[in-house]
């Protein structure tokens, strides 16, 4: 017992070292294998085809940058239009469309099971600056027991963003140079 003491003992020693001789930025740096933190921007949700009412547009909007911020895959999440997001290099953008909306009815609901959902369906893009495609897909988002109609949107939204999760970013962003 008295060694492990002494092993565990050396080993917080060891990490003080280093962190004391190294500093902070460099320390800041290690990814732990992950990929580089990039930022990303919201772009406003364009309704596409469909007949999407502009109250859910702007729900899906603000849940996306919600939940994007809550998930702390990104080292920012930046509205659209952000002046802040010029002199930013890894930055990736987020457009998102609606491919199909099916409006519910909350009274449905609460009487049956099988009526009244509420049904969105996004393509969602993350791309970079010069509109290079990283990450694509087709999301769902819907509410068909309980819950008021935008609460389509909050779910909406946290499957766009457990999709971007899933899927791979690239390492580091692209060089401007050209071969």
């Amino acid at each position: 017992m008295p060694s492990r003491r002494i092993t565990l003992t050396a080993v917080a020693a060891g990490i003080a070292i280093v962190q004391s001789v190294l500093p902070v930025p460099a320390l800041a740096g290690l990814s732990h294998g992950r990929a580089p933190q990039w930022t990303v921007e919201v772009n406003r949700i364009d309704a596409g085809g469909s007949n999407i009412a502009p109250e859910f547009t702007v729900a899906i909007y603000e849940n996306l940058v919600i939940q994007l911020t809550k998930e702390k895959q990104f080292s920012a999440v930046l509205r659209s239009g952000d002046s802040s997001a010029n002199g930013v290099s890894n930055l990736l953008i987020l457009k998102t469309t609606v491919e199909s909306y099916t409006p519910g009815s909350e009274t449905k609901r609460a009487v049956t099971t099988v009526a009244g959902a509420t049904k969105l369906k996004v393509r969602s893009q993350l791309s970079t600056r010069d509109g290079r495609v990283v990450l694509e897909r087709v999301v769902d988002g819907n509410v068909r027991f309980f819950g008021g109609n935008l609460r389509a949107t909050h779910n909406l939204a946290r499957n766009v963003v457990k999709a971007i999760k899933q899927g791979t970013l690239p390492e580091t962003a692209p060089s401007n140079q050209t071969p």
